[in-house]
């Protein structure tokens, strides 16, 4: 199992924020693969299976991917023709979770099977999901197990007190905050267990130059306070002549635990962008320890 320092998040092209046509996903996908990337993430949750036919759709003429699919989340009719998500951490729900997903991506394994956000379920997540996807790990339908969070408390759990081989981070180990540096990180390192992380624009808190006063933090509209930090940041790069975005993409996987940080792009224009930011220049790293806008024990670019 591979993953490219910069992996494709499906949750844009499974209409997160706005609907956007299939032709649109399909050139976001191509955009990325002709730039290099060749990790592709998606869940029945982005969409409710949509990002897994678009994304299905895009890889089916392609060989040498790496592929993940998530599973908590079933899919189920709602009595009105459409279908509704279903919270479901249980051995059946994670079978019958994954054999749709097979269905809807057109393949016969994945690479990459996450349990997604088991947050109010850490019992059933640890000794029923997670048990059965390493079953299918044993038999190959499945390459590796793994764990995607918003928080780093029980993915460390996870990491400690289960066989997963990966951990999805988002939005905790990001330059704008970095509660994973406690727990996480530490222990993922100890028992060898790779970390990607997402989020790393905090649901687009980072994305621009300058926050918006619109701007989103954790999928909400952003408090004053945390506008006020993000706006912080935002000059101090701009006195490095670099840019708030870039320094939010190259950040996280500067830490030996972390493998790559995963986009979500909803277009091509969106991937030739975040594609195209440079590494910030050391000097800015420090600057921002020094006026207590980073942690001081992070570990970053030299």
């Amino acid at each position: 199992m591979t993953v490219t320092v910069v992996g494709f998040g499906g949750a844009p092209i499974g209409d997160l924020y706005e609907p956007i046509p299939d032709e649109q996903a399909h050139a976001a996908v191509d955009a990325a693969w002709d730039n290099g990337i060749r990790y592709f993430d998606t869940a029945p949750h982005y969409g409710l299976g949509l990002s897994e036919r678009r994304l299905g759709a895009a890889l089916a003429d392609r060989t040498g991917w790496t592929l993940s699919t998530k599973v908590g989340r079933l899919l189920e009719p709602d009595g009105d023709g459409r279908l509704r998500r279903v919270l479901d951490y249980s051995r059946d729900g994670v079978l019958r979770s994954l054999e749709s997903s097979l269905a809807r991506l057109g393949v016969d394994r994945v690479d990459i099977v996450f349990v997604h956000d088991p947050d109010e379920h850490w019992d059933q997540a640890r000794t029923e999901a997670v048990p059965a996807l390493c079953e299918l790990r044993e038999q190959g339908v499945v390459g590796a197990v793994a764990v995607g969070m918003n928080q780093s408390e029980m993915l460390t759990r996870f990491v400690v007190e289960t066989d997963v081989d990966l951990v999805m981070c988002a939005g905790r180990y990001t330059l704008f905050e970095q509660p994973a540096l406690a727990d996480l990180l530490p222990q993922a390192q100890r028992k060898q267990v790779g970390v990607l992380a997402a989020g790393v624009f905090n649901s687009g808190l980072l994305a621009r130059a300058e926050p918006a006063d619109d701007a989103r933090y954790d999928y909400q509209p952003a408090p004053p306070r945390v506008l006020s930090r993000a706006r912080a940041l935002a000059q101090v790069c701009r006195e490095h002549g670099t840019t708030l975005p870039a320094a939010a993409m190259w950040f996280p996987s500067a830490h030996p635990a972390v493998l790559g940080v995963v986009l979500g792009m909803n277009s091509a224009d969106e991937v030739h962008q975040n594609l195209a930011l440079d590494p910030p220049p050391t000097d800015l790293w420090r600057d921002l320890i020094e006026r207590r806008l980073l942690n001081p024990d992070v570990i970053v670019l030299e």
